[in-house]
């Protein structure tokens, strides 16, 4: 084990987690697709970025309806990206690096080509092959409404209406995203099993961890009649676990039964939830029996603001410190616009919004994007807790914004009718080389357009550039784990618009958030975002500086 990283049973606590989209990181066999045979001949790379664990989007067997996450098989790999063999390469290289993996768990939703659903389709209704999802007949004369008003996360209704074998209107099925994705019934005990077995399966194979996909859904109340107009999440208001259908309170009778699993195993499985709910509900997941960490997106969603910020991180901390566990710290995935491109946005304009609305480039300043997405990151490396980096992001990649109509593939396009354009540009496969095929993403076209602007981001441009986003990454990375001996951080005094903070005697961050450079405190510098001016820190950056004396706390 290299001496900068943290071991034992509590490595995840501090832990730097890259998330690797399989399709569009690297592509072995030329088909367009990137695929395990990529992931695992790009290894190396991922070795010399630093990072603690791999985290892997889903690879399963899917018609791709929503990205791989309408899942066929859960214990399959899906035959365009490999074999289980393939995966089974791809852990022993990354174990290789001493670098860990987690596998994305989708447990709320299969996919309508899933041999259960199949089996569903061709039963009776209230069949046992139909209890383990959630079939309805509907409303109205002839059942020809939906069973109820609940809305899918795509649109419109969460409701599709199957057809008999005679060609015939028949019930109707509950999908809370996607028509090809439906719901799982959490009160079935076959699905309860089918879960713990998949656990067991991968954990077998040598998965260090999971990512549990949309954690705060899978059990509902289903009791009749069925309750209208659920209540979604109000961070103003939080729910009380008596939601229709999100984060409710029985939800967490799976994650302790989960939790004894991932213990049985010596070193203990680790598991992440995608729990999008309020700060204090998002404490309950993260419980001694549950799981041991909940996704924290308050820095994902924040303004580029210091006060947001600093709100973010104050809260964020707490809970995790009466949760026992640490935070984690997200400013991209596969489900938001880049980083690099919202904060060069105009004060006001919402990142989907100008996705949708054709991406005016008059309202966007990529150079203050890139300047703030370092600084951004600079800063989230720092604190205490785990960091979730995107692949592409340690390169500065903003957002592939002008996609064509025609080569779109997220469903949000289709069932916003156009209003929503998806989240396909932060997908796009990654720029390797300067030149060649798909700039190295694999000797054929890619399935997503890259836009000719990717030579300049490519790996082998910023491999050698001392100044480059990935040397800054890597250095980052590097210095973070030599320095990150505890989990505290101090709150220091700074003048207006900027966050100063301190996370031992030895190690303090500064953040200008800023429109004009403001002065450093004394002290030596061991990392910049940018550029400096002998001791003044430019607007929108970020720096690491070893203090000549500790400035007393606030």
């Amino acid at each position: 084990m290299r001496p900068d990283r943290i071991g034992g049973d509590s490595w995840w606590r501090q832990a730097v987690v890259y998330q690797v989209y399989p399709r569009s990181f690297a592509d072995a066999n030329g088909d367009g697709i990137g695929d395990l045979a990529g992931i695992t001949s790009r290894t190396p790379y991922l070795a010399s970025l630093g990072v603690d664990a791999v985290w892997l989007s889903p690879f399963y067997p899917s018609q791709l309806a929503d990205g791989g996450y309408d899942v066929d098989d859960h214990r399959d790999v899906d035959p365009l990206l490999g074999s289980l063999d393939d995966f089974d390469e791809l852990v022993t290289a990354l174990h290789r690096e001493d670098i860990k993996l987690f596998v994305d768990i989708v447990p709320n939703h299969s996919s309508t080509r899933s041999a259960w659903f199949r089996e569903a389709m061709e039963a009776e209704p209230g069949s046992p092959a139909r209890d383990r999802f959630i079939f309805r007949d509907g409303r109205g004369q002839s059942g020809a409404l939906p069973p109820s008003d609940w809305p899918s996360h795509f649109g419109p209704s969460a409701w599709t209406r199957t057809r008999n074998a005679d060609g015939t209107p028949g019930q109707w099925y509950l999908h809370l995203f996607a028509p090809e994705q439906p719901d799982y019934n959490w009160d079935n005990e076959d699905v309860r099993e089918y879960f713990r077995g998949t656990l067991r399966f991968w954990a077998d194979r040598g998965v260090d961890g999971f990512r549990i996909d949309v954690a705060h859904a899978l059990v509902k109340d289903l009791s009749e009649p069925l309750r209208s107009k659920p209540v979604f999440v109000d961070f103003d208001n939080p729910p009380t676990g008596d939601d229709v259908l999100f984060d409710r309170n029985e939800v967490h009778d799976v994650y302790r039964d989960w939790r004894r699993i991932f213990d049985e195993y010596d070193p203990p499985r680790v598991a992440v939830a995608e729990a999008v709910v309020s700060a204090p509900r998002r404490v309950l997941y993260t419980r001694s029996d549950e799981l041991h960490q909940a996704f924290n997106f308050d820095l994902l969603n924040s303004y580029w603001s210091r006060d947001e910020y600093h709100a973010a991180i104050e809260s964020s901390l707490t809970h995790a410190r009466e949760a026992g566990t640490s935070s984690t710290w997200v400013l991209s995935n596969h489900d938001n616009v880049r980083h690099a491109t919202r904060y060069g946005l105009a004060e006001g304009v919402e990142p989907t919004t100008w996705l949708a609305r054709g991406a005016d480039p008059t309202l966007l300043d990529p150079d203050l994007g890139s300047r703030r997405a370092r600084a951004a990151t600079l800063l989230m490396l720092a604190l205490p807790g785990s960091a979730y980096l995107y692949q592409g992001e340690e390169l500065g990649l903003p957002e592939v914004a002008d996609i064509p109509i025609d080569r779109l593939q997220d469903p949000i396009w289709v069932r916003s009718s156009g209003e929503l354009k998806g989240r396909d540009g932060c997908r796009v496969p990654l720029p390797w080389t300067a030149d060649g095929a798909a700039f190295g993403f694999g000797p054929g076209a890619s399935h997503l357009p890259q836009p000719r602007w990717f030579a300049d981001y490519a790996v082998d441009v910023e491999d050698d550039d001392p100044h480059s986003t990935l040397s800054m990454y890597r250095a980052a990375i590097s210095l973070r784990g030599r320095l990150a001996v505890n989990e505290d951080l101090t709150f220091l005094p700074s003048e207006h618009g900027v966050l100063h903070f301190a996370r031992t005697a030895s190690w303090e961050s500064v953040t200008n958030f800023n429109l004009t450079a403001v002065t450093l405190p004394p002290g030596t510098v061991m990392l910049s975002s940018e550029p400096l001016n002998g001791d003044l820190l430019p607007a929108g950056a970020t720096a690491w500086i070893a203090p000549d004396e500790s400035p007393a706390p606030i």
